[in-house]
């Protein structure tokens, strides 16, 4: 302040908007008030109270990297656990104090907990302590068992647990593990694994349930592990399995509901039908599992709202057989099959919403992916396909959600958040839809709302598959946090040529102008013919296109 007064303040200004906010906002805290050059928040759960303390001073690291030791604005926090005093907006008490005298406590860019803090994460976030011991701290009548944060290299260090953060457990938290193919032919699995995204889809339309999304429960496909020990991993109450048997027109499926913390089962049963009646079986399972779990949820409401159904089975086949592929393609040739198997679908039944969404959703990823270099004739083709959805089920989360993907791409911001926003409206708890639409709204201006869905898309999905972390390093990107951005890339493998454009472009921002050199040479031996003018193109619907193409440019790729 004395250097630079007026500087200070914005750069201040500067850190609360960029970082320090979005991070409060990401973890569900609420700025109770500002104290000054301190700051009260205030959490709902004490882990995310620490995991934001640690995300706060890992951003500020890389933030004042750049910036003279001596005019580097450092922060100190300190986390308690206790009751407050609650009047008006503003929270007084033991509590608060305690709080106030462990940032004292505090190195300059550090974080220091309470004993009590430490006592009830335990090691479910990972993150090292060092035991300061006890402390005697002014207004305080008792000595402070004080732990600090310990980072190496600007990141918190991790302990040995690799367990997984979770919240605390819902009353009404559940998982559908993937049903087992008992068919005897394992061409068969698509089948059942589409059975089963279909329940969690249709589970995930009740607000009150908090549904794990598919890739976390997939992680246990074909394995004999304990319900207890997943429920513990999954941080669930319920979980729920079965199997299927298909065998001609005929299908027999099982399934039942298991209280993971005890270990007792609370409903089983068995349906044997037609295969023309799977989509009966669905609603029964459905009904069944949420009278169980929450017999105070008006089911009546969500059966008037089902999507639309194909009129012949062969579609749905079809379909599923592409949404195996599309949901995680490998490389542009499934990208290929999945396209054809929608359009198979779609000459059975040129009705069915859901083949016309991932047919939408095939060329969407396949410009994603570089699968094309003049995208034009593509984007159409995906709005064509994503309007046709959205006409024929207006009731489909998946169908706004695509549709609000193609809207984005062909630059019709307002109608993309509209899409968007509908989408996590009809399914709240859909960690894909929340994922996607994260960078839709951050895009739009909305960073808060934007880091919130993708952090409860991250917490209903704990085994975060890599496209999440894509996602999450495009919304961090947006927000000029490269450095985070980095290490989400990093997660994603094997890098494709799209997250190696997006590593070289964060390198750039950082600094790092000979890795980002080394990945586009990387670049030019898969694509040859790639240039910063095709990038301009491909990217043309990005909010930071101008800061991909010029940075691609800085690290080498030709004009």
């Amino acid at each position: 302040m004395a250097h630079d007064e007026a500087g200070t303040l914005e750069r201040l200004k500067i850190l609360r908007r960029d970082l320090f906010d979005p991070s409060i906002a990401a973890h569900s805290g609420r700025i109770v008030k500002l104290m000054g050059d301190g700051t009260l928040v205030e959490f709902g759960s004490v882990v995310d109270a620490v995991q934001c303390a640690v995300a706060i001073q890992r951003g500020m690291r890389a933030h004042g990297s750049d910036t003279p030791e001596d005019r580097r604005i450092a922060l100190r926090i300190g986390v308690n656990l206790g009751d407050v005093i609650i009047e008006g907006n503003d929270i007084y008490g033991d509590g608060v104090n305690i709080a106030a005298r462990l940032q004292e406590l505090a190195e300059p860019g550090g974080v220091c907990v309470s004993g009590t803090v430490l006592e009830h994460i335990g090691s479910r976030t990972g993150i090292a302590f060092e035991d300061r011991g006890e402390q005697r701290v002014k207004n305080i009548d008792r000595p402070l068992r004080v732990h600090s944060v310990r980072f190496e290299g600007g990141k918190a260090a991790s302990t040995a647990s690799s367990a997984p953060v979770r919240q605390t457990e819902r009353s009404a938290s559940i998982a559908i593990l993937p049903f087992a193919n008992l068919s005897g032919d394992p061409d068969q699995d698509y089948f059942a694994d589409g059975i089963t995204e279909d329940i969690i889809t249709e589970l995930s339309r009740f607000r009150p349930l908090f549904v794990i999304a598919r890739n976390s429960t997939f992680a246990f496909k074909g394995t004999s592990t304990d319900v207890r020990e997943i429920g513990r991993k999954l941080g669930v109450r319920y979980v729920v399995e079965g199997s299927m048997r298909r065998a001609g027109n005929r299908i027999r499926i099982t399934a039942q509901l298991i209280d993971a913390a005890a270990g007792n089962h609370l409903w089983a049963e068995r349906y044997d039908r037609e295969l023309a009646d799977i989509f009966d079986v669905q609603d029964e399972l459905t009904r069944q599992i949420v009278s169980n779990v929450a017999p105070r949820l008006q089911i009546a409401d969500h059966l008037s709202a089902k999507r639309q159904r194909p009129e012949d089975l062969r579609a749905y086949d079809y379909y599923l057989q592409a949404k195996s592929l599309l949901d995680a393609p490998v490389d542009f040739a499934d990208l290929a099959r999945g396209r054809e198997y929608c359009s198979r679908a779609l000459e059975i039944d040129p009705n069915y919403a859901r083949a016309h969404a991932y047919l939408a959703a095939s060329y969407i990823v396949g410009i994603t992916m570089m699968e094309v270099t003049d995208p034009v004739e593509w984007e159409a083709r995906a709005l064509a396909s994503a309007e046709r959805a959205v006409a024929l089920d207006d009731l489909d989360g998946l169908c706004h959600h695509v549709m609000g993907e193609a809207a984005f791409l062909n630059q019709q911001p307002e109608r993309a958040l509209r899409h968007i926003r509908r989408a996590t409206t009809i399914n709240p708890h859909d960690a894909d839809i929340l994922t996607l639409g994260s960078y839709v709204e951050i895009s739009a201006g909305d960073s808060e709302r934007g880091l919130r869905q993708i952090a409860l898309a991250m917490e209903l999905n704990p085994t975060n598959p890599p496209w999440y972390h894509w996602l999450k390093g495009l919304d961090l990107a947006l927000l000029g946090r490269f450095d985070e951005a980095l290490a989400e890339y990093d997660q994603f493998g094997p890098p494709n040529p799209s997250i190696l454009k997006l590593r070289a472009v964060a390198l750039v921002q950082l600094g790092r102008l000979d890795e980002a050199r080394a990945i586009v040479r990387t670049l030019l031996e898969i694509m040859p013919d790639l240039t910063a003018s095709t990038i301009a193109k491909l990217d043309a619907s990005m909010p930071d296109a101008n800061v991909r193409v010029e940075s691609l440019r800085r690290a080498g790729l030709p004009d």
